[in-house]
């Protein structure tokens, strides 16, 4: 693709495997400043790289996925699976605060039928979809707009193959480097995973904790579904708990929720995931040890997001170039790339910058003989 725009639009002839290496290369080499960021950050010696303060700032993570090539193997060889990968969007944002709760009734999106079963795949499986890989050109579904969500000011991006461990550091030092820390509000937004949680207490302790709202509105559809009777009445299940999500009564909620687990019955040993005991319980579960990140009104109130919508606006961006079919990866290259789009997609031209400072750019000054 690289070579070919080149060709189209500058008449520069360059293979595709040129671009490659070049891409590896300086992907490489970007890896290693910000891995020498990130260890400064763990010593406490990073110090902001921005002389503003900003007032409002989100962390968003989520993660993606690739294939791996095969240890050993030559090109089209893969693994079986697909791997992840871990991608944060951090931004600045600008937004009012309310006295009283903005928004208490839900958008009509999440009332619209139609727009839900784009939005989740309610089909009982282990965890829900969001989203369909069909619908990855698509915006990303989010509530309509109203005046007191935040509006995103400038974004930047971190993504990596690493652990959850490592990740956590890199996300933690591009916030430091970002001044984040001196903002007045400050969310961290991620969906139930476990490891998102880990990284907020360990580098955004004093961050509001926010579990994506689409994600809670995706388990009480498919616990709604999972209790049973008519087509209605399973509609009318899932409005009443996703309106009690959103208004903050989680715990009425999950009442609700223990009655119909009662009524149908707890999940016996060796139940199919499909089961609709198994269903109702994994929904249960996931309000049960999210509910103290699920205050959607004071959430509002503080002029805060309440989904992560940006960063998986950022994952279909980097998916561009990472994810298909026909694209396999090393490990090596798959890290390089990540980070040459996570640059590119990020609003402060870092990768403008630093191929312009780099040496051998034509743009660099050179010192007279």
């Amino acid at each position: 693709m690289a070579a070919k725009t080149l060709r189209l639009l500058a008449e520069v002839s360059i293979s595709g495997r040129h671009v490659g290496r070049l891409t590896e290369t300086i992907g490489a080499e970007l890896a290693a400043r910000r891995d020498e960021h990130a260890e400064a950050h763990r010593r406490r010696q990073l110090d902001a790289q921005v002389p503003n303060v900003p007032s409002v700032v989100a962390v968003e993570v989520d993660g993606g996925r690739y294939q791996r090539r095969a240890e050993g193997q030559g090109c089209g060889a893969r693994d079986p699976h697909w791997r992840e990968d871990k991608v944060a969007c951090l931004v600045t944002l600008e937004g009012p605060t309310c006295e009283t709760d903005p928004q208490p009734e839900p958008p009509e999106c999440f009332l619209d039928r139609k727009h839900v079963g784009n939005m989740t795949q309610c089909s009982a499986t282990c965890e829900p979809t969001i989203g369909s890989a069909s619908a990855e050109s698509k915006a990303v579904a989010q509530p309509d707009a109203h005046a007191w969500q935040p509006e995103r000011l400038v974004r930047t991006c971190v993504a990596t193959t690493r652990d959850s461990e490592a990740f956590g550091r890199l996300v933690g030092a591009e916030a430091q480097a970002r001044n984040f820390g001196a903002a007045s509000r400050r969310a961290f937004v991620g969906d139930g995973q476990a490891y998102n949680w880990a990284i907020q207490t360990r580098w955004f302790a004093e961050y509001v904790p926010v579990v994506d709202f689409i994600h809670v509105l995706s388990y009480a559809r498919q616990a709604a579904r999972a209790t049973g009777g008519s087509d209605a009445e399973q509609w009318d299940r899932y409005a009443r708990w996703m309106r009690g999500c959103w208004q903050g009564r989680v715990s009425e909620v999950l009442g609700e929720m223990d009655r119909e687990q009662e009524r149908i019955g707890e999940p016996p040993e060796g139940a199919e995931d499909t089961d609709g005991r198994v269903v109702l319980a994994r929904a249960r579960g996931y309000l049960r040890n999210n509910a103290e990140r699920m205050k959607y009104p004071e959430y509002r109130k503080a002029g805060l997001p309440v989904t992560s919508s940006w960063v998986e606006s950022l994952i279909k961006e980097i998916n561009y170039r990472v994810k298909g079919t026909e694209k396999f990866w090393n490990e090596d290259g798959a890290e390089a790339v990540l980070q040459v789009r996570a640059a590119a997609l990020s609003d402060d031209e870092r990768l403008d910058k630093y191929l312009a400072a780099r040496p051998g750019s034509p743009f660099q000054r050179r010192a007279a003989a």
